[in-house]
């Protein structure tokens, strides 16, 4: 018989499954329940119909900026030419570099956990793919991590552009801040994380897209969200 904590006994009252509440509320109760001593994330988890009537199953890959950040701090990294060095680091970069920094991922040194590349340093940064790829750090354009304007993507991803993309199964989950963000803040990543998703939904696929919502903290309880699909 498995043993819970007095913390879990004590959070889960509040979770009242049978009584529906309203996302503000859900955001409220996910922040009372955070009671670690660290600035827990507040994270949401999303099942998708992914099974298309034409054209086989579909996968889901792209990016959301925040409006009011994800409270994750990232270390990025830029790969790219000398005269993008000094755009790189003023805009905030933590690592830039061009042969030097391809030597170090080579050796397998991960001192980041974003890459950008400027396209000119795609054809030496292909080799590395199968060191990249894994730990899903492959620079790739749909997710606009090659791109010329290296100034507006660091900063970007800096102020809480994320990636999202679904696995196998066709599930998904994203940090949308923090449990110090406000609950309006909060709602408002939340709104702006499901609009986006909705948009992907393709043309040839019948019925509703999201099937499931549920909304916890990193060391919380689940609440499933109730979202118009």
């Amino acid at each position: 018989m498995k043993k819970r904590s007095k913390r879990y006994k004590a959070i889960n009252k509040d979770k009242s499954i049978e009584k529906k509440k309203d996302l503000k509320e859900i955001f409220e109760l996910v922040k009372k329940n955070s009671t670690c001593k660290f600035d827990e994330s507040v994270d949401v988890s999303l099942r998708l119909n992914l099974k298309q009537s034409k054209g086989g199953d579909f996968n889901l890959r792209t990016t959301v900026k925040l409006p009011n950040g994800s409270g994750k701090k990232v270390k990025l990294a830029v790969l790219c030419g000398p005269d993008k060095v000094e755009e790189a680091k003023k805009n905030g970069a933590d690592i830039v570099g061009s042969d030097d920094l391809l030597d170090q991922i080579s050796k397998g040194k991960f001192n980041f956990n974003k890459l950008i590349c400027t396209p000119d340093m795609m054809s030496k940064i292909g080799k590395l793919g199968k060191i990249l790829g894994p730990k899903g750090l492959m620079p790739n354009p749909k997710l606009g991590t090659v791109t010329t304007d290296v100034k507006n993507t660091v900063q970007n991803f800096k102020k809480g552009l994320v990636e999202i993309k679904t696995d196998k199964d066709g599930n998904l989950g994203s940090t949308i801040g923090r449990k110090s963000f406000s609950s309006e803040n909060l709602l408002n990543n939340f709104n702006h994380l499901i609009d986006t998703i909705k948009k992907e939904k393709p043309d040839t696929l019948k019925g509703e897209f999201i099937k499931g919502v549920y909304i916890t903290s990193t060391m919380g309880i689940s609440f499933k969200a109730g979202v118009k699909r």
